[in-house]
């Protein structure tokens, strides 16, 4: 099963370690699936990862994003999408049209469309919840969203 990873699930798994968002990327990282990425939404990674404000995350983020370089699967879009609010997410879509992921995990959904034919788009637990994964006194850095 193929999954994109939204930038702010990476920020968020730095951000609170042992978090939903952190269980998430470390089951990728296990290989229980498989996580895509397009050039640009690895260049959004680096980008937004590496903004002055997130400089206190840097050792857990340079860490995180080589362990990504690693295992993720790397697909070029071929089609532009234009169904997401904040533009920078459309990236993320294209990446998912392009790998025929199963699912978008982001903290932010109310950027992307709620309802889309391509793939399931969940936050954290949402995720979780749907691989069977027991996550009791496990919080999410995106709560409510």
């Amino acid at each position: 099963m193929r999954v994109v990873l939204d930038t702010n699930i990476l920020i968020s798994a730095c951000w609170s370690p042992g978090g939903l968002e952190d269980l998430v990327l470390r089951r990728g990282l296990e290989g229980r699936f498989e996580i895509a990425v397009s050039a640009d939404l690895w260049a959004e990674y680096h980008d937004v990862l590496g903004r002055a404000k997130f400089a206190k995350l840097r050792d857990r983020s340079e860490p995180m994003l080589t362990a990504l370089a690693a295992r993720a699967l790397r697909f070029t879009p071929q089609e532009r999408v234009e169904a997401a609010s904040d533009e920078d997410d459309n990236r993320v879509l294209e990446c998912a049209l392009a790998c025929g992921a199963a699912y978008v995990v982001t903290g932010n959904l109310k950027h992307f469309p709620l309802d889309w034919e391509h793939a399931r788009i969940v936050n954290a637990r949402t995720f979780l919840t749907e691989q069977g994964e027991v996550f009791e006194g496990v919080d999410s850095a995106t709560a409510g969203q």
